[in-house]
């Protein structure tokens, strides 16, 4: 584990979820509300269930995070979705830099850095993601490749700030498989050292998250590796009965 506080486990529905997804939810916050979990627990539904979400919860152990935000505060940008508007639905916290945006909108450190920015001004929490392809795995280039995400999509300004690094294997996310311990554990380290060298002692105490194909039966061993302090969850986290042994493995 990290020598984060407290680890956090956070679950990314994705373009998953409709208001009867609510139950789901609903029954995690019992869940925790009759055993309360050693780390904190974070949902991150699509932005139409967010405020719904942030109200049926209120009061529980469930905190509420958006999965994007534009850099930009306000203005002509159809469709998309502010740091602020996320806060004033509810949430707390906010996925940026996740693979599936940066392969799939072209989505730079750079402008990741900014969604940051963005995040810090509208006082949400970041996790920030961070990963390789396959083919830059293969060509030995894993952490060379997310040393520098690191050091691109954190603008020092997250110095002192909450917030989190999720490292996830691309090649990893969806496909059911897994790196090894020791594989995880080789990045986790290169984060966290790329996380000093960015941000001195502010980048000591973050927590670094896993992500990629995180199941209710893999989730203790990965929660033993150093560095590790917590868990980004796709699929799992939409079924509390999947998602609660994931937070129980902390």
């Amino acid at each position: 584990m990290t020598n984060s506080p407290r680890p956090l486990i956070a679950g990314n529905w994705k373009m998953n979820g409709l208001g009867a997804s609510l139950a789901e939810a609903t029954a995690l916050a019992q869940a925790l509300a009759a055993e309360p979990a050693a780390a904190r627990v974070a949902l991150c539904p699509p932005a139409t269930l967010i405020e719904r979400m942030s109200r049926q919860l209120a009061g529980s152990a469930v905190e509420i995070g958006g999965q994007d935000c534009r850099a930009e505060a306000s203005g002509a940008f159809t469709g998309d979705v502010s740091a602020e508007m996320l806060a004033d639905a509810g949430a707390r916290l906010v996925i940026l830099g996740h693979s599936e945006r940066r392969a799939g909108y072209g989505e730079t450190d750079a402008l990741v850095s900014a969604k940051v920015e963005a995040a810090l001004r509208a006082g949400l929490e970041p996790i920030v993601c961070v990963g390789e392809t396959l083919a830059e795995r293969e060509a030995g280039q894993a952490v060379a490749v997310v040393a520098a995400q690191v050091a691109g999509s954190l603008p020092t300004a997250v110095a002192g700030k909450p917030f989190s690094v999720a490292y996830e294997p691309v090649w990893c996310i969806g496909s059911g498989c897994i790196p090894t311990i020791e594989q995880i554990e080789e990045v986790h380290v290169a984060v966290r050292a790329a996380l000093v060298a960015r941000l001195g002692e502010a980048g000591k105490g973050a927590a670094i998250l896993y992500g990629g194909s995180v199941k209710p039966a893999n989730a203790a061993d990965i929660m033993k590796v150093r560095e590790v302090g917590g868990a980004l969850v796709g699929g799992a986290s939409l079924k509390a009965a999947d998602f609660l042994p994931i937070v129980r493995a902390v």
